[in-house]
């Protein structure tokens, strides 16, 4: 019986387009999730087409169904307990041997297995002409060309899945079944034997396909000898299965594993030989021509430190003038709501609390959206895994993994997606020490913050500091692997094997969907978080409401006429307004908390304003600029001629170039926002948690100390 609502698994390694692809299938109909019980992403999306519904869920990319890291544990996982109604397998054509390799083992899965050849216009570009036709009746499963990227062949696609559906499910997967891989006499006796004492329990069979189950005990996969346990059996197949690896060890002078995956790659050649022709070897790849260079053992770091400094060079070349628009904007705002509403406490929610707070992060978005949009065609492009390999041997060298440099990348973006990029490292201990420096790498949360003060004390380098910044977090990152290494994590990094994907030109559309993907969520924390922070930092900066008494205005008029003789009577109100102000401020909550905690941060130049907007940046540090925005009254109306939050902190006389360092490097190293905290105790546990909090807020804060009262003594 064919269904009219199909859950749909979109899997396939690494570089094969599955993202691509899953884009071109759900187009903006899609949302971003965790699997159950843990904190990996993953696209859905559901889609309608001739009556019927299609729920696709984007799988992580693996090379097989063997798990070792989190993600292919995640992959095996759905496919095992959730067992979705047709898995689409997204495989390389310009690799099909490769890619063959995973789609064999879903085919003994007993799912229905439906085959993308995508990326075949790259495939005919070298030469490599596929027979989808031939490829289908030799594997049992239906081939379909597709190009993701341009959304070819998605109907194409969509049209094999009904097809599936209609003959039926069960059906198909039975056919497709009789296909699988025969692995050789002495093999398939002793998985006979498996498989007749597998299927002796009929609600195990149900649960996990025997055929499936008994190649994976013969591979001595320690998930199956888990799964096993279930079976009423267990203890006696668990002995025949160690028996019969003993027994094809000897046999065959090589481990069990190994004879088992060079049959699939047998069958494989067979089937590839038939359906797959090589009409022209290219003379020329631009591929490796390109590699002579990037990849040159002398010039591939220069050339990636390189890339860097341009990336963010450029980011604030372009992105200063709408990140001025929009400050202007919002100074506007402000202005044009002081003069339009009366002077109550609503207005001062509004202009102070909402657009002061609120206003003051938006106004980075444009630097957000470019450094995005330049991270993601660098990564559409293939360079992000040269940058991998690249760093290979100065990561060992510090104690990591050459893979690590992919959360570290994406640390630059959101510590949240960093944090779980770290999965994709199989060793547990290599996985640990990655997620507990990543924080240090400069977010964009922080970047706000960091340009803020850079543009207000250093505005002839504000790029060049803080590109300092940045290389600051990798610095210190590398330099806690390096200790970490040395003491709670001893051991040395696994091997770094990885391939290299060939270059590519990033599409449009692709670029577009990860920027507004990553950006959506910037502006959403703004919408949500940061509000919600602002409003709250502005409720305790407003009460208890406070008044200047006669004697303190008239003290105000005097200090400003001392240092200013002959000063209008306009000027000296608008004096005694600001600072009346700034009074009601410090004896407001927020004020009496942040004179309590100051002298905590007294050693590191830190007034109580600084005091207080690192405490309230816990939540999230784009909240350190509202919580700054909100403290300098930037929206009233006495300041609304003012350039913004930038003029405000130059002219308060206890900042200065040296205490603003400080503070821009005592926000990148103390511990992330709450979700970042979140992900981290999701992956790693309570106590990995509590170790982190207090080794990045012991760095932070020692090294602003020694930082500060050395640049005091060289003052």
């Amino acid at each position: 019986m064919s269904k009219q609502s199909l859950r749909i698994a979109i899997a396939g390694n690494p570089n094969s387009g599955k993202t691509s692809l899953f884009n071109a299938l759900t187009g903006a109909h899609h949302k971003v999730g965790n699997y159950p019980g843990v904190t990996v992403e993953k696209l859905e999306g559901v889609i309608s087409r001739n009556g019927r519904q299609y729920h696709l869920i984007d799988l992580p990319g693996i090379y097989g169904l063997t798990a070792y890291s989190i993600d292919e544990v995640v992959a095996r996982d759905f496919i095992l307990d959730e067992k979705p109604d047709i898995i689409v397998d997204v495989l390389d054509s310009t690799n099909l041997e490769r890619n063959l390799y995973l789609c064999l083992q879903f085919q003994e899965l007993g799912v229905p297995v439906a085959g993308a050849l995508n990326m075949t216009d790259e495939a005919e570009a070298k030469g490599i002409r596929i027979n989808e036709k031939t490829l289908s009746a030799s594997l049992g499963i239906p081939m379909v060309k597709t190009v993701g990227s341009k959304g070819r062949g998605v109907d194409e696609l969509l049209d094999c899945v009904d097809a599936l559906n209609d003959a039926g499910l069960r059906e198909t997967a039975a056919r497709e079944t009789a296909h699988t891989v025969t692995y050789g006499a002495e093999i398939e006796s002793k998985l006979e034997g498996l498989q007749a004492m597998i299927r002796s329990d009929a609600a195990f069979t149900k649960k996990y396909p025997e055929r499936w189950l008994a190649v994976k005990l013969l591979e001595k996969d320690s998930d199956a000898y888990k799964r096993l346990k279930e079976h009423e059996r267990a203890q006696e197949i668990e002995a025949f299965a160690r028996e019969a690896v003993f027994w094809l060890d000897k046999h065959y002078g090589k481990d069990a594993e190994i004879v088992v995956s060079e049959q699939r790659y047998g069958y494989i050649r067979g089937a590839i030989q038939e359906s797959l022709q090589i009409i022209k070897t290219p003379d020329f790849s631009l591929t490796e021509a390109i590699d002579r260079v990037i990849m040159n053992r002398f010039l591939a770091l220069p050339l990636f430190a390189l890339v860097l400094w341009l990336l963010f060079q450029l980011t604030f070349a372009i992105g200063q003038y709408p990140m001025d628009w929009l400050e202007g904007f919002f100074t506007f705002l402000s202005g044009v709501l002081n003069n339009a509403m009366p002077d109550a406490l609503f207005r001062s929610l509004l202009v102070d609390g909402v657009i002061g707070g609120v206003g003051g992060v938006l106004s980075f978005v444009p630097l957000i959206v470019i450094l995005f949009c330049l991270l993601s065609i660098l990564e559409d492009v293939g360079y992000m895994a040269r940058a991998a390999f690249a760093s290979d041997k100065l990561l060992h060298a510090f104690g990591l993994h050459g893979q690590s440099v992919f959360p570290m990348m994406l640390g630059f973006g959101c510590s949240v997606p960093a944090v779980m990029a770290a999965r994709a490292l199989k060793s547990q201990r290599d996985r640990i020490l990655t997620i507990l420096i990543t924080p240090l790498m400069s977010c964009g949360a922080k970047l706000p913050v960091h340009v803020l003060l850079a543009a207000a004390f250093f505005p002839k380098n504000a790029a060049n500091m803080v590109i300092l910044l940045y290389a600051c977090g990798v610095a210190l990152s590398l330099l806690s692997a390096f200790v970490l290494r040395k003491t709670v994590l001893r051991g040395e990094p696994t091997p770094f094997v990885m391939e290299l994907p060939p270059y590519r030109a990033p599409t449009v559309r692709g670029v577009l969907w990860h920027v507004w993907e990553k950006t959506s969520r910037y502006i959403k924390k703004a919408g949500t978080i940061i509000l919600a922070a602002s409003v709250l930092v502005w409720i305790i900066t407003t009460f208890p409401m406070y008044e200047p008494s006669p004697e303190e205005e008239r003290a105000f008029a005097a200090t400003y006429l001392e240092s200013n003789p002959g000063a209008d009577e306009e000027a000296v109100a608008a004096y005694v307004a600001v600072s009346g102000e700034q009074l009601a401020v410090e004896h407001s909550f927020a004020g009496r908390i942040g004179h309590f905690i100051a002298p905590v941060f007294k050693p590191m130049g830190f007034d109580w304003k600084l005091a207080t907007a690192s405490v309230i940046g816990i939540v999230a540090k784009e909240v350190i600029v509202s919580t700054l925005g909100i403290l300098y009254r930037v929206g009233s109306e006495e300041s609304e001629e003012s350039e913004g939050l930038r003029a405000a902190i130059t002219g308060d006389p206890h900042m200065t170039p040296l205490i603003a360092f400080v503070f821009m490097l005592f926000t990148l190293v103390v511990p992330p926002c709450l979700a970042a905290l979140a992900t981290i105790k999701a992956e790693l546990g309570w106590k990995w948690l509590g170790f982190e909090y207090a080794f990045l807020l012991l760095l932070g804060g020692v090294l602003s100390v020694i930082i500060y009262q050395v640049g005091l003594l060289l003052a």
